[in-house]
Parts: C-alpha cells; structure tokens; sequence
C-alpha cells in the first residue's frame, strides 16, 4: 500500500463520521503510522542516463541523447520548452511545476540543437530547422511573430549545418557556408546592414566560406573557414573586439590572425580559442568574466593566462566556463552562478574530475562527462524569493 492510500485509508472513518453529525473521531495510533509509512513501498527514481550526446543552456536547457530524442527543462514562459506547455520543470528532479525533464515531441532524428534568451533553435539529421518559444521580434525564423510551444519548421530547406540562438535573435549557416539571421535588428546584429527586423532568414554578406557562428545578446561573432573571426552589432564595452566601441552593421574583421578556432558569444563579453590552445577574451569585465585577473574593460582579445591546452569555452551572463584538453573544467568571473564558493578573475578548477567533455552556459550551466553523463549547476539567485529552498553549487546529476 502506498503513502497515500494508507492516509486515505485513515481519513475514510471521519469522513464517513461526518456526514452523520460529525461523530466522534477515531483516535490514531501514531506509533502503528509510523510503522506503515515505514514499511510502505517507496517510489523509486527514474535511472539516471549516461546517454546524453550534446547541450545547451541559457534561462533553459536543452539537451539531445544519442539516440537522437531531444529533452527540455528550465524557464518556460513562452513554450521554449517545446513541449506544448508554459510551465517550468528543471531537470534534476526538483521542479517548480514539474520534477523531471520533457521530451520535445518523439522524434528521434534531431542533430544539434542552441537554446536563446526565450526560444530555441535545432537541427533535424535530414538538415531542415526548427525553432520555438517566444518570437516577438521573429527570431524563430517562420515568417511571423507568433510564439510557438512546439517546433515550427523553418522555411522548407533541408541544408541547414549549424544555428545559434542568441537573446532574441538566431544565425545559421548552411552546407554551402553561408551565413544566414533573423530575429531582433535594433543593433544591426543580424549583419545585413540594417537596423530592420526580421521574421525570416537573410543572407549576411555573399560570402560561402562561414565555417562557425554564435549569437551573443546584442552582437554575433563568427569564424570563417581561412580561420579569420568577424563580428558585428552592437559594440558595448567593446564586445565585438575590433579595438572600438563603435556599433558595426556589417561584419568587421578582429584583428588579422587567421588562427582562430572556436568562439562564444553571450551579452557583455566574447571568449575565443586559437588552433594553438590557447584561450582570449574581451568585452565587459565587471566581473572578472574575462580571467585576465582584472575587472578592465576589453575592447581588443586579451590572453587568458599562458595555457595552450584549452579545449572548449563558453561564455556566461556575468562569468565563464571552459575545459582543457585533459577533461578538467574550469570557472571565472560572478561566484553566484553556482560553479565555486567565491568570486575569482582567473580561471579556477571546478572538482578534480578530468572527465568532462563539453560545457555549455548562460543562466545555468550544463556539462557532459566522457561516459555521457548530464550535470548542472544552477544561478544561486534563483531562490533569493524563497529563503527556505536551498542554493545548488555543487554539479546535480540530471536524469
């Protein structure tokens, strides 16, 4: 007998009592409840899977397993959840309206998948795209600004390589490289020269040789396939890292290097890694989110320490979060997204472990070791309007 029959089983007396002039309650042996709860079948968890294949964390996070099923939980104002609701389930099992994760829809076919500000963006193995949650401005890319609790097709092509979904705006780039955006345009981030929203992809340039792309708040960088790193949009404490603070509408070079090899944009900085490991950053530094071991502003790539070993990076709302090529992650910048105890502007090791495999992060952060296990970690603001639940720092194990 469960719990909550062994309860009812007890109330079923006074109920029956009071419809009979509220006759005298039956007295409850407290010692013999306490037995039968103890003694009651408890509910087991659901096993916690070692099958998760990529990631993608902002307000929400998205995630795909191997087999190819997509998975949703975090902030679900507009739908960006996917999963036909507005409510808000986190995935490590406590929940504000739901304790486990949501799968979005049953297929089994999505390859890559980017989770913005409040819609998401992924890819089907057949190449077409999707998008859902909140489109006001027309990020998800489907002709309108109406939001979607469910995956929209966007357009009918089957070419898409890669997307990225920023705050309220999305870019992508297809199999012939090009590079494509639509969304919100007040800060010319969309690259098409204008200041025009757009509910429906554009091209960005002519050029066919885009090889990565990441959205930020209010700005997109991406690395072209000779190794060269572009950005435009807005310029903010010099974000877009071309030794200025001026807003560009098109895409402007940083630097000259052609060496650059992976690159994370969020709202106030930008981290990149070079083909020789070794790590930059630039934009706001108010939190130390750059780990030069300063809270200077950088409108120019500042090196992150000496190491040549970095393997991936991803940048945060106030703070940032990267692994090394021998599995071990690594943190800097506002101590209050979950991952150390204090503050630091240098890079700092999360744990011992030197299994970790990818990193993703905004709001919360999310990681996948080498046995394909799922970890979080979450803002530790999140509660500050309920003191009696308790701030996660260390990683929780997602199901």
């Amino acid at each position: 007998m469960g719990t909550k029959n062994i309860l009812m089983g007890l109330m079923l007396p006074a109920i029956i009592g009071a419809s009979a002039a509220f006759a005298q309650q039956p007295t409850v042996d407290k010692q013999k409840l306490k037995q039968q709860l103890a003694e009651a079948p408890k509910q087991q968890p659901p096993a916690q899977s070692q099958d998760w294949a990529a990631v993608s964390a902002a307000r929400h996070t998205v995630a795909i397993k191997k087999d190819g099923t997509l998975w949703a939980w975090g902030s679900n104002e507009f739908g960006q959840l996917g999963n036909g609701t507005e409510t808000g389930p986190r995935g490590d099992g406590g929940g504000i309206e739901r304790s486990a994760l949501v799968q979005v829809g049953y297929s089994k076919d999505w390859k890559a998948v980017s989770a913005g500000g409040e819609h998401t963006m992924a890819i089907m193995k057949d190449g077409s795209l999707w998008g859902w949650g909140v489109n006001n401005c027309g990020q998800l890319g489907n002709g309108t600004t109406t939001d979607r609790n469910v995956p929209v097709r966007v357009g009918t092509n089957k070419d898409w390589a890669a997307v990225s979904a920023g705050r309220w705006h999305t870019v992508a780039i297809k199999k012939d490289g090009t590079l494509w955006a639509w969304g919100v345009n007040y800060s010319s981030q969309l690259g098409d020269g204008t200041k025009t929203n757009r509910s429906r992809p554009v091209q960005v340039g002519s050029s066919r040789d885009w090889a990565a792309v990441t959205a930020g708040g209010e700005h997109t960088m991406a690395i072209k396939k000779d190794g060269s790193l572009w950005a435009w949009g807005k310029n903010e404490n010099g974000v877009l890292g071309d030794d200025t603070t001026t807003n560009r509408p098109t895409p402007v070079q940083v630097g000259s290097s052609k060496d650059w090899a992976a690159v994370s944009a969020t709202w106030g900085h930008t981290m990149a890694i070079k083909k020789d490991g070794s790590l930059w950053a630039w934009g706001k530094n108010e939190n130390g989110e750059l780990g030069d071991g300063t809270t200077t502003n950088r409108s120019t790539p500042v090196r992150v320490g000496s190491s040549k070993d970095w393997a991936a990076v991803s940048a945060g709302a106030y703070h940032t979060v990267a692994i090394k090529k021998d599995g071990s992650l690594w943190a800097w910048g506002n101590w209050g997204y979950g991952l150390f105890d204090d503050g630091t502007k240098r890079p700092v090791q999360v744990g011992s472990s030197k299994d970790w495999a990818t990193v993703t992060t905004f709001n919360y952060t999310a990681a996948i070791r080498k046995d394909g296990s799922l970890w979080s970690w979450e803002f530790t603001d999140y509660y500050d309007d309920d003191s009696t639940k308790p701030t996660k720092r260390a990683p929780i194990r997602v199901r």
